[in-house]
């Protein structure tokens, strides 16, 4: 058994001992971010997953979005039930997640009130997510990340520009 950096061995036993169908890899370049770890992982951007720490005033959440797309807070801050939400600060990512920024699995995350999933992640076979260091990651099914995470399906992302359309005005 590989000696892994402690964070990583955090999600190894989070995984273990909720009996996931999961495999987490070392890559021997840096996966910091969306873009890198697609190359590293050699598949589409899509298939990756942001986990994006939201600050609602009062708590954490975390947004699951593809690595394509970018998270909304408003849409966030509805589903969280919450006045508003902002992408979290690198302090508050680790107060929340026990993760540095650039390297955040998903699970555990013992300061995150709740989790909300992208539904475009949901039409993959398999899904990676962080593993708690920039040279690590997970794959696993949309199904499995779902069950680990207790996440909430629904839109979070922000929208598309419309095709050859001129982007902003947007009707909501």
């Amino acid at each position: 058994m590989p000696s892994w950096p402690e964070p990583v061995e955090r999600v190894a036993s989070f995984l273990r001992g909720a009996g996931a169908e999961a495999r987490i890899e070392e890559f021997s370049v840096e996966t910091p971010t969306a873009a890198d770890a697609a190359r590293a992982a050699g598949c589409d951007l899509a298939q990756i997953v942001k986990t994006v720490v939201f600050d609602c005033g009062d708590r954490f959440v975390v947004a699951l979005t593809p690595g394509d797309r970018r998270a909304d807070a408003e849409k966030v801050a509805r589903a969280a039930k919450a006045a508003r939400a902002k992408v979290a600060r690198a302090p508050q990512v680790v107060e929340a997640t026990g993760f540095e920024p650039g390297a955040v699995a998903p699970f555990p995350l013992p300061g995150v009130a709740a989790a909300f999933v992208d539904q475009t992640l949901l039409t993959h076979d398999k899904v990676w997510v962080g593993a708690g260091s920039t040279s690590h990651l997970a794959t696993l099914s949309p199904a499995e990340l779902v069950r680990l995470t207790h996440a909430q399906p629904g839109d979070f992302v922000e929208r598309l520009p419309e095709p050859g359309g001129v982007s902003g005005g947007g009707h909501g």
